[in-house]
This record gives structure tokens, sequence and C-alpha cells, in this order.
């Protein structure tokens, strides 16, 4: 009696080329899925064997219901829905039903088990749960003790259940069919569901939840939800449309840790003055694009403040009270002057080591600046000056950008920076320098001055350093061959690495380069250069070879018929040496 689930087999008594309703409507369930070893068995009416089983359940709730039945009394039942259908086999006015027909009850259950799950795909295949984040299952029944109306995590928590249960019911048949039979009694009760769907969060549906995580960027939220999850740290509400955050929003999340409002529509008068006062534990704060006008009141947790691209007008005294702790402030792009600034304002960031208040319009820097402080980015403001004593207390300070304002060399103090022993990189790119500045920081590794007005590099301008630059970039300039003198490297022979004098006005290679020992990365590009002299880029009377290892020289006016044979021998790799095009040839 060998079948197949979905096979239509004839009715071996009557010869009948389809069975009634009855038999057809219950096929899939009566028909045995192995075979039976007794040959007795094989000859049993499918009549008698039907009357001995009971009608699948519809579904889970109705299996609750009638737990407490007896043995009898389902075979009753059964009786009475199948034992009239067997004593008159000539009845066929009825239409007969396909056997992979649903009954009607049946249906119904599906139908709402199908919304409950999120439509007829899970009821088919069931949640995959391993498609989910580690841990998130653990999240999402958290959330259902949270608080307002059903939300995106009502369906995964039932979806799970409905996973967990259907691995257990395949367990227990063990015939691999996935029909209802299968499910009963596993299958979760629609007012646990129901119950379940209150309590759940309203978050939108294409939130992302991963353990102590909840992401809902770019989702058109209007307000913050009141959730309730002390096990939450991460929530990521960047790209909504959140205009007001009350005192109480975020009390049912003390230990979050990390808060992302950024890009959204606050304003001062929207967000509550103690909206963050609960949160003791949070560290890191983003409220970039928004449009607050101060600086809102903070936990002395915080380790993180971002504020660009808000309408600030100014930093008081106690725009900073209590922040003890915090490491980073950027209020990049907002609309801070120099008398705008208090200075006493920073005071009270004694562990402050990051601060970037570019895209401004400061004249100065600021003063006040926290003796921790090791990098400080002003670029792209109106300074002019920098005065002698505003640096003096940032002796931890060891990276400076002031690119892209309005600075001159007679307008920087001679002991401006001087005296700053850790100060290691210093940018005065995209500012106004005739040439490259005196008196500059002793300790200094990497010099930016390109995109200036330079047109000479001084003689013994590096002589003072220790142990000297690595890197020297002078590209986008203005420097004639006449403004680079033997002596203007003095004091980088052994240090420096890299010299970038591309896009200047050279009409020959500089003098001063076969001192430069170190020397391993070398721009001469873009330039009005027309010849190279044996021993102008390298030594070729020395054995010991060249640490070059890129030669720029392209888009030159060189001639490169006219080139020695051995001006580059000294360079261990030729191929290095990047000569084509030349201005007025094609690249080839």
């Amino acid at each position: 009696m060998d079948s197949c689930a979905g096979q239509v087999k004839p009715n071996p008594r009557s010869g009948d080329s389809h069975r009634h309703e009855d038999e057809q409507l219950y096929w899939w369930q009566a028909w045995p899925t192995r075979k039976d070893p007794s040959t007795s068995a094989r000859k049993t009416s499918h009549r008698t064997w039907l009357r001995k089983r009971s009608p699948p359940v519809a579904s889970g709730q109705e299996q609750g219901q009638n737990k407490g039945q007896s043995t009898e009394q389902g075979h009753s039942q059964a009786t009475s829905v199948l034992g009239a259908r067997a004593e008159k086999p000539q009845i066929e006015k009825l239409r007969p039903l396909q056997t992979n027909r649903t009954p009607e009850r049946v249906l119904a259950t599906k139908k709402a088990w199908s919304r409950k799950t999120g439509g007829q795909e899970t009821w088919r295949r069931g949640p995959n749960t391993e498609r989910l984040p580690k841990g998130a299952l653990t999240q999402k029944k958290d959330y259902s003790r949270g608080q307002g109306g059903g939300g995106g995590s009502s369906s995964s928590s039932s979806s799970s259940s409905s996973s967990s249960s259907s691995s257990r019911s395949s367990k227990t048949t063990g015939h691999g069919q996935k029909g209802l039979a299968s499910r009963q009694g596993h299958a979760p009760r629609f007012a646990d569901l129901h119950t379940l769907e209150q309590a759940t969060p309203s978050l939108p549906a294409s939130c992302l939840l991963a353990q102590a995580t909840i992401a809902c960027g770019n989702v058109k939220m209007k307000h913050v939800p009141a959730l309730t999850d002390p096990g939450l740290t991460t929530f990521y509400l960047s790209e909504n449309e959140i205009v007001k955050i009350p005192a109480h929003t975020f009390l049912g999340l003390p230990n979050l840790e990390w808060l992302d409002l950024s890009k959204n529509r606050l304003h001062t008068r929207g967000l509550h003055p103690h909206a963050f006062k609960n949160l003791i534990r949070l560290k890191r704060l983003n409220l970039d694009g928004n449009s607050l006008s101060v600086v809102p009141t903070l936990p002395a947790s915080l380790q993180e403040l971002k504020l660009n691209d808000n309408l600030l007008q100014s930093l008081q005294r106690s725009s900073f009270r209590g922040l003890s702790q915090l490491l980073t402030l950027e209020v990049e792009g907002n609309h801070l002057h120099d008398g705008d600034i208090s200075s006493l304002a920073f005071q009270p960031l004694h562990s402050l080591l990051y601060l970037r208040m570019d895209r401004n319009r400061l004249r100065t820097i600021p003063p006040g600046l926290p003796a921790s402080l090791q990098e400080l980015h002003l670029g792209t403001n109106l300074i002019e000056e920098v005065t002698e004593h505003v640096l003096s207390g940032s002796h931890n300070l060891s990276s400076l950008v002031l690119s892209n304002n309005q600075l001159q060399e007679d307008r920087i103090a001679p002991r401006a920076w001087i005296d700053l022993p850790k100060l290691k990189t210093l940018d005065l790119s995209h500012n106004l320098l005739v040439h490259v500045p005196s008196f500059l920081p002793r300790g200094l590794r990497h010099l930016i001055l390109h995109h200036n007005l330079i047109e000479r590099i001084p003689g013994y301008v590096f002589a003072h350093m220790k142990p000297g630059l690595e890197f020297l970039h002078l590209s986008h300039n203005r420097l004639h061959s006449d403004g680079i003198h033997r002596v203007s490297f003095l004091g980088l022979h052994a240090s420096l690495a890299e010299l970038l004098l591309d896009h200047n006005q050279l009409q020959a290679i500089p003098r001063g380069l076969l001192e430069l020992k170190g020397l391993q990365v070398l721009r001469l590009s873009n330039n009005k250069i027309r010849h190279v002299p044996l021993n102008s880029i390298c030594d070729t009377r020395v054995t010991q070879d060249s640490k070059l290892i890129a030669t720029h020289l392209e888009n030159n006016l060189i001639d490169r018929r006219r080139i020695p044979p051995t001006a580059f021998s000294c360079i261990r790799a030729y191929h290095s040496v990047i000569i084509q095009p030349q201005q007025g040839e094609e690249d080839s």
C-alpha cells in the first residue's frame, strides 16, 4: 500500500475512480506513511480503519478546550462524522474535494495564525531563527514586558514560539509530514498572542533588534517610544522626524550607554532640561544635525558628546558643568564667535582629549583650553592670528589643525607653539602664508602647508627641530627654484621621509636633495623642470643605493632623451621613477 500524500487512490471495495468527500477530506491523515508488514492490514477497508481515528483538531485553541475528553468520546465523534457516510456510499451529491484542499475551519484558523505570524509564508515554512542576530530572540522576549502598543516585535515573538513548537512536533511524529496534525498542542493560543501583542512597544516594523540594541534609523519616527528595558544599552534613532523629548522619555532605560539622535528636528524648546538626567550610565550622545541653540543638561557619566551642525551661538561657563569624564567634544558647524565663548567654558572638562570646532566663525583660538587636550581641530574658521599665550597651557597637545583660515606668517607669535613639547602634527594648509613659518614646534614630525602662497623655504628654518620632520607637504604653492637653498632642509637630513613639492613653479631640481639620506617619497610633478642633471636626484658616486621608493617627475618640460643614462642608477627600483607623460606629449 505504498502511497504519496498528494496522490488520489481508488476505493478498493467499490472500484470507483474517486472517493467520497469524507474519505478525501481526511485522506492525507488516514493513509499510512510507512509500509505495514502485515498482509491482512493491507486488505483492511479504508472506512473501517477511518472509524477508529478521530478527526483532526482545527486549531491549538480547540485542542485546549477538548483536552479532557476521553478516547471513547473521540471515537464516537469520528463515527458521527464518517459513520453515516460509510453506511451509504451511494450518496454522491456533494462536490468531491481535492486532496490538497484544507477544511474551512482549519483554513480560518490558518488565516488567523498567518496574520499573527506575518503571512502564509511563515505558516508554511516556519520562521528561520538562525537568520536573526545572535541573542535577538532573548532580547525580543525582554521587550514583551515593555510599554506601548503592538509593534513589529510581536510577530517575532510569536514566530519564535511557532518555530520551537514545529521542531518539537517533527521529532514526536517521526513521519516527516508538515500537516496540521503535527502542530496540534504546540501552537500558541490566540489569547496569549493578543496579550503579547499588547505588551510589545510600538516600534516600526523596519527597526532592527539585536542583543541590547535597537536601531530605528530613517523610519520617519516622530517621537521616541517609551520603552522599559533595563538591558538596553544602545538606542539608534538617527535620521527621523523627532521634534520633542519629554522628561520621562528615557525613564525605563537606566542602563543606556549609547544614544544617537542625530539628524532629527530637535530644538531647544522641544528638549526637556531633564530629558537625559536619569541616564546615569550614558557614555556616548550624538545630537548632530539638529536645531539646538544651547548645550542641554547632560549626565556626568558622558564621555563623548557630538553637537555638530546645530545652531549653537555661545558656550557659557555652565555649558559643560559636571562633565569631568568627557573625552571627546565636537561642536563643528555652529554659529560660534570669539566673544560668545567664555574663558571658563572648558574649565570643567578635566579629561578632554579631543576637541573639534571646525566651520564656525572664530577669529582666534578660543582661550581656556583644557590642559589635558591632545587634538584640537579649528579648520574652516576666520582665524587671522595665533597669540603668544593662547596655547601656553596645552602641554599635552599632539595635533593642531588650523587649515582653511586666514593666517599669515607675521600674525603668528614667535613663541606661539615652540614650547609645546608633544606637538607632532601641524596643519596650516589653505591659508595665506608666503613662506614657511619660523619658530615651529621643536618636536614636530608632520608639517602640512599645501595650498598657500609660499614662495620660499628660508634657510635654517628647520635647524632647531629634533629629531626633525618626517613629512613635509608643500604642494600647490608658488615655490621657485631660487626660493629653495642648500641650507633650506638643514635639520631634516636624517629624518625627512616624504617631501611633496608638486604643483609649484620650480624650473630645476631643488638643491640640497642629496643630503636627505632618509628620503623615500619625492614629488616634483606638475612644475616647469626642464633638465635632470646627473647626481641631482640621487648620488651615483656612492656605493649605497638611495632609499627612494617613489619619484614623480611627470607633467614637467623634461626632454626624456636628454636625461643621462645613469641618472637613476642609484635608485634600487627603477620602475618607481615616473617620468612620463611630460607637458605637450601624450601618455604612453
